[in-house]
């Protein structure tokens, strides 16, 4: 075998095509996966285009098995089926990152319809035209590689900027009209096709659907932590829920770390509800969480028990709680608009993270009923908060 029949023949085909044929797969199992565990349009948009590929390389392998056959309709199937699986997977894409509305379907039929359109022109090139039958060969190609050429420019003028992954997106763009492009000079500029044309028209499309497995699996990982980080976070204030603090401060006491937790409460927060609506509340909520997070940046993490109750746990040992608190409190005064009443605590042997946490909700209580604004360290002999220690998250 030569080494022109290895790389770019008939074999050639067939080794591409498989290879493409692989990635493809598994981006469809992925693909049918989503969709039967989700029920999103965009997966049974993205599993359809998928599956129209393979059915193109499929018949792509079949064609280049039987050169010595005349393509006829199965080869115009496969031009027509490159086109529309493109127009799809673009399309499914666009659906990954955004929700689809009246115009984004009729843009889409529309594609599809002219893509026939062009298709049923292909057929009658020989009625209307003459010419040898390899000049009616290649004009019949023309209509459907043009318009293929103006979807792609079509796609990376508008979607992009309206997706998650735009520079992935971008890239894959064009090394598909590097293909594209290879496939329009070899058939029409070109006597004979070009080596290195031939190349690029052969194995450049497996990177391009591998980018496009990328682009997949990356949005999988998006949608991940996205869920992950909606079932560990407070949706208003963006702090960590109840569950998570405790947990992770149960995992410092079991390894026999120090840990502190400061427990704030905003004063008069039912008044400022009452007495300016419910969006001066939750805008209030926000700016002391904000500060809260700042101040326990590299020396623990915040979070919010409920209602107008945020804790930090304080992880690092050095620090000088005393002044901590009270910063925290200075700065909520200054800066949001509001006071807080707080306490805290330090972990000792034998001592759960839930009892660490009422300690410092009854200091805090302390500091609540002897004043407001205040800063109160928890002691043993200090009188036990007349509400629960751990109020129900809310």
């Amino acid at each position: 075998m030569s080494l022109s029949a290895l790389f770019i023949g008939t074999y050639a085909q067939v080794y591409s095509y498989t290879g493409i044929l692989v990635i493809l797969i598994m981006i469809l199992v992925m693909s049918v996966r989503l969709f039967t565990s989700r029920r999103r349009k965009a997966y049974l948009s993205l599993t359809v285009a998928v599956f129209a590929f393979v059915i193109q390389y499929v018949l792509q392998i079949a064609l280049a098995l039987t050169p010595d056959k005349p393509a006829g309709w199965a080869d115009l199937f496969v031009q027509t089926l490159e086109v529309a699986a493109f127009v799809m997977i673009n399309r499914a894409i666009y659906q990954l990152y955004n929700s689809t509305k009246s115009r984004h379907h009729l843009y889409f039929y529309f594609t599809l319809i002219v893509t026939v359109v062009l298709a049923a022109f292909r057929i009658n090139v020989p009625r209307l035209f003459a010419g040898s039958p390899e000049q009616i060969a290649t004009l019949e190609q023309i209509g459907l590689d043009l318009f293929l050429l103006l979807i792609l420019f079509v796609c990376y003028l508008t979607i992009p900027d309206r997706i998650g992954q735009a520079r992935t997106y971008k890239f894959g763009l064009f090394v598909y009209f590097i293909v594209h492009l290879s496939h329009l000079v070899n058939l029409y500029m070109m006597e004979e096709p070009h080596v290195f044309l031939t190349l690029a028209e052969l194995y450049v499309p497996l990177l391009y659907y591998f980018i496009l497995f990328l682009l997949l699996f990356e949005r999988i990982v998006e949608l991940m932590q996205a869920s992950y980080r909606s079932s560990i976070t407070d949706g208003l204030t963006g702090l960590y829920n109840r569950r998570f603090l405790l947990g992770r401060a149960a995992q410092y006491i079991k390894h026999g770390y120090t840990v502190s937790v400061l427990f704030s409460d905003i004063d008069n927060f039912k008044k400022l509800n009452d007495t300016l609506g419910h969006q001066a509340g939750d805008e209030a909520l926000k700016e002391v969480a904000n500060i809260m997070i700042e101040e326990s940046e590299d020396i623990g993490i915040a979070g919010r028990f409920g209602g107008e109750e945020m804790v930090i746990l304080v992880t690092d040992s050095s620090v000088d709680m005393a002044k901590f608190a009270e910063k925290v409190r200075a700065r909520v005064e200054s800066d949001a608009g509001v006071t807080v009443s707080v306490g805290y605590t330090k972990s000792r042997k034998g001592i759960t993270a839930e009892q660490l946490v009422a300690q410092a909700d009854q200091a805090m209580y302390a500091a609540k009923t002897t004043g407001k604004n205040k800063v109160v360290k928890y002691s043993s002999n200090m009188p036990a908060a007349s509400k629960h220690a751990l109020p129900a998250e809310r």
